[in-house]
């Protein structure tokens, strides 16, 4: 393996030399084991585009994407008397060899300003010259310092008659050709044929041999097998580490573990940004930062980590400075601390000089400006006072280092990427919606409920992304329909053409070659109105499904940002005259409009924008574990981060603009449960009493979310805390049990270990009127598991039922938290369906929530095993008739159901009339097995 990495770096580092591309890349190929003598007899680009055009016309946009190359040729055909191991025939390229394998160099000019080709790009040009030949056709970029190999997969199934569907495109890109990336080094390594053929299952064939690339390039294995070493750290950490006692109960060691590992991951991406120094990770540098350096010492974690955490990425460039150790400065969590332990304190500091202000509430220090002795809480235990201090605080630098077993060489085993992968298109990295899914197992094994069987399932306990896209592109698709109107008033068609505006292998990229002007503008119109929740939201796999497709949506519909920056404008006008607040507020609500314009001004072609109104308007998420709402913000930090570029100017922060606080639209309270009134009050929240203190929050919660500055947020929230204690005494006034006033008043949103017993939308959102969406995986608890049951019990009277599991009564309250016309998507377990205990729920479901779509995948051994899912999608409106589809059997069929469920259902699916369903007990069983058919 070794040999094989040398040869490989040799073979890269002729690609920047002065040798034709074609050659550098016949020699690349070669150390991989492929070679042939059959080629085309092209030598210049305008030959090669003849030889595209002569299979099928290029159009405009294909005619754009060529316009940055240099140069492109067949580099050779590959045929299966090589791929078996016999001798090729030589000659020229044979256009009905279908079964073999065009390997094509191109090379491009370099990016702009040196910067990377954008991967959405690659992967088009990827495409358009796959469409050209019969056979698979793989492709080595040159850009400049660096290469990109990209396949197309085979082309996506028609699902709908007439549309042109396009395949995926798998890339391993921007590989340093002259100082590659070790995982880059094993990617390629692993595609060669010599170790294909030495790890069995026999590669002689054109169909073994794709087969063999696909399962070398699956990015899903890559992530299981990062899960696996990062879990083993994870677990090693637990038991080397001491922390202060959070307050929130058991657990606290491993709450402290995940929050480091979602901070410094959050880095690892700036760092792939070049945002953050490299050498702040390595041994070498800080041998020499540090005045004593050992593996079993604190002293990295305090004087390197913390300062760049809580000093650094949370503090404002001209703001930065050691702490004075005095009383003004002493708990000013925003200055640098443990100067003692540095060896040039400056030199550090302009070490730190260029990393960006990031805000976004992932680096706020948790300890309390307090006291101790006033009740103050040392939660991060960021001080000067190492002395008293060190009791509390251990965290080992060998943790970070340790050639083995340390987390940095761990990192760097791995090559990440903060654009995130797509069906369509995906980079063979660690991406942030790959990382959601190994922070779902690593919450799975933190939670008493789960975490027996998350540590046996080995990295498996999460929502399928396709699944996930699934469910998110039936539940969108349908609002949308609902709340936006066809200019032809074909209803059916134009729910078919909002999915193929949500589906990334539809080719029509252009909107306009689906909707006419009016109907572009009513679509974005409805985008901005909506609102969803995902009341389980772990690590907030829905939410970003969600953004990602809307955020397609809008790129689609609006390429240029002009409708969505004027209805974000026409948004805040409207709520600058819906209330008059001090005049701190009254100018930042004055201003909003000016900052509106200035980010579609910087990010006019980018999805920053789109992404950023997104957030703050229409997604939010609950869950019961604060860690899990830490994980869920971390995703959608990095996904804002992905769209900014960086520049020299320090007066702009470096180009990065701050990201949001998003405490208030990730809440950690019990979905389960709402705030209780009296039978006898029969008084709900927004009566006049209460309704302008409800509006004043409302305002301070919104402005929190673009706070910058430590003083604005300590103000803000001072704010949100005097609202909330006048709010608990009106609620006692109008009748509200002194326990559901005190939740209120005690309920802290920035209070980051803390969670609420109950939820309310209006209380925590300011949503009044219900969600367009309730979408997610909400936790399978069997009834004998569950705690807190008397609080059930109370809350849901006759519907409860003693042996039913936690999922049931998240459908349940589902429903309740849905405006007229809203619509519920929930995967969880099939058991209701059947189960006595499911009967409540059945009745409630057929008179409130009927079924527009059930699919049961039975055992397909992709969650927890004891669980068989089912996807349901319902909505709050009446309905006669609901599509159905049931997996029958394990294994292959299961898995078919999860890899696509829409085709599934596509070639399995029937009607079923909601009269059909039983409240005795749901059975989809097709027309043909029906009784009396």
């Amino acid at each position: 393996m070794a040999d094989l990495r040398e040869a490989l770096r040799a073979a890269l580092t002729g690609l920047a030399g002065a040798a034709p591309l074609h050659e550098s890349a016949a020699k690349l190929f070669g150390v991989l084991g492929y070679a042939s003598e059959r080629t085309a007899p092209v030598t210049t680009l305008a030959e090669f585009t003849a030889l595209l055009r002569e299979a099928r016309r290029l159009s405009a946009r294909e005619r754009g994407l060529l316009a940055d190359w240099r140069s492109a040729q067949i580099v050779f055909q590959l045929t299966e008397e090589e791929i078996a191991g016999r001798p090729g025939i030589k000659g020229d390229l044979d256009r009905g060899r279908v079964e073999s394998f065009l390997f094509i160099a191109v090379d491009l000019k370099a990016g702009e300003a040196g910067r990377s080709y954008p991967r959405s790009r690659l992967a088009d040009v990827t495409r358009a010259v796959n469409r050209r030949f019969r056979m698979p056709a793989i492709l080595l970029f040159r850009h400049g310092a660096t290469a990109t190999l990209a396949t197309a997969g085979r082309r996506a199934r028609r699902r709908k008659a007439g549309r042109d569907l396009l395949p995926p495109v798998t890339l391993i890109k921007d590989i340093r050709v002259t100082d590659p990336h070790r995982a880059h080094l094993d990617l390629l390594a692993a595609l060669a044929l010599p170790r294909m053929r030495e790890r069995g299952g026999g590669v002689g064939s054109f169909e073994q041999l794709h087969r063999a690339w696909e399962r070398a390039l699956d990015a899903e294995a890559i992530n299981r097998r990062f899960y696996r070493e990062l879990f083993a750290w994870f677990e090693r950490a637990v038991a080397a580490c001491r922390f202060p006692d959070d307050g929130a109960g058991p657990g606290n060691a491993e709450r402290h573990v995940i929050r480091l590992i979602t901070r410094l991951l959050f880095i690892w991406f700036l760092r792939e940004k070049e945002l953050v120094p490299d050498d702040l990770f390595t041994e070498e540098y800080v041998r020499s930062a540090l005045r004593n350096h050992a593996p079993e010492r604190t002293d990295y974690y305090r004087a390197v980590l913390q300062n760049l955490f809580f000093a650094t990425l949370n503090t404002e460039l001209a703001k930065r400075a050691f702490s004075a150790r005095n009383r003004d400065s002493h708990r000013d969590f925003s200055k640098y601390r443990y100067r003692a332990l540095l060896t040039e304190p400056d030199a550090f500091l302009r070490k730190l000089k260029r990393v960006p202000f990031v805000n976004g509430g992932l680096f706020d220090c948790l300890d309390d400006y307090q006291a101790r002795g006033a009740g103050g809480r040392r939660i991060d235990a960021f001080t000067d006072n190492v002395d008293t201090q060190g009791r509390d605080l251990q965290v080992p630098a060998a943790l970070f280092f340790d050639p083995e077993t340390g987390l940095f060489p761990l990192f760097r085993r791995y090559q990440f990427t903060a654009e995130e992968n797509t069906p369509l298109d995906q980079d063979v990295a660690l991406d942030p919606e790959l990382l959601g899914l190994v922070f779902e197992n690593l919450l799975a094994a933190y939670n008493p409920e789960t975490r027996d069987t998350a540590r046996k399932q080995n990295g498996s306990y999460y929502t399928p992304r396709r699944v996930v896209d699934y469910m998110v592109d039936e539940s969108l698709a349908a609002a949308l329909a609902r709340w936006a109107a066809p200019a032809d008033g074909d209803a059916v068609f134009w729910r078919e053409r909002l999915g193929y505006l949500l589906d990334y292998a539809d080719s029509a990229a252009d909107a306009g070659e689906l909707f006419e002007p009016e109907e572009n503008g009513a679509i974005v119109r409805a985008i901005a109105e909506l609102r969803i929740l995902d009341p389980a939201v772990g690590s907030g796999a829905f939410p970003m499904g969600v953004l990602r497709k809307l955020t397609l949506a809008l790129r689609r519909l609006d390429p240029d940002n002009r409708l969505w920056e004027e209805y974000q404008k026409e948004r805040a006008t409207g709520r600058a005259g819906a209330v008059v607040l001090d005049a701190d507020d009254e100018a930042a609500r004055s201003s909003e409009l000016q900052e509106i314009s200035r980010t579609f001004q910087t990010y006019r072609d980018s999805d920053f924008g789109r992404k950023l109104y997104l957030i703050r308007n229409g997604i939010f998420g609950a869950d019961v574990q604060p860690v899990a709402c830490q994980i869920a913000k971390l995703r959608f930090f990095i996904s804002l981060v992905a769209e900014q570029r960086a520049n020299a100017d320090a007066a702009d922060n470096y180009g990065i603009r701050p990201l949001p606080n998003l405490d208030t639209r990730f809440v950690a309270a019990n979905a389960l449960l709402g705030l209780q009134s009296d039978s006898n009050a029969g008084l709900a929240l927004g009566k006049d009493l209460i309704k302008p203190i409800e509006t004043h929050l409302r305002h301070v919660r919104e402005a929190y979310f673009n706070a910058r500055t430590r003083h604005d947020k300590l103000r803000l929230r001072e704010q949100d805390g005097a609202l909330r204690g006048a709010l608990a005494r009106k609620l006692k006034a109008v009748g509200f049990p002194h326990a559901t006033a005190a939740a209120v008043a005690h309920w802290d949103p920035y209070h980051q270990n803390a969670s609420a017993v109950c939820f309310d939308a209006e209380w925590m959102f300011g949503i009044v009127d219900g969600f367009d969406v309730v979408i997610g995986n909400p936790p399978y608890v069997r009834g004998e598991k569950i705690r807190g049951k008397a609080r059930l019990r109370a809350a849901y009277g006759d519907f409860f039922r003693d042996g039913a599991d936690l999922s049931t009564y998240f459908f349940r309250r589902a429903v309740d938290l849905l405006r007229p016309g809203g619509l519920l998507c929930f995967i969880t377990s099939n058991n209701f369906m059947r189960a006595d205990y499911g009967q409540p729920l059945r009745s409630f479901l057929k008179r409130h929530a009927a079924p527009r779509l059930l699919l049961d995948l039975g055992r397909t051994g992709t969650f927890d095993v004891a669980m068989r899912p089912c996807i349901v999608l319902a909505d709050r409106e009446k309905r006669d008739l609901f599509r159905a589809a049931t997996v029958r059997g394990a294994g292959g069929a299961g898995s078919e159901a999860v890899a696509d469920p829409a085709g599934y259902l596509d070639r399995h699916g029937f009607a079923m009339a909601v009269t059909d369903l039983a409240d005795a007990g749901w059975s989809l069983a097709p027309p043909e097995y029906r009784t009396g058919s």
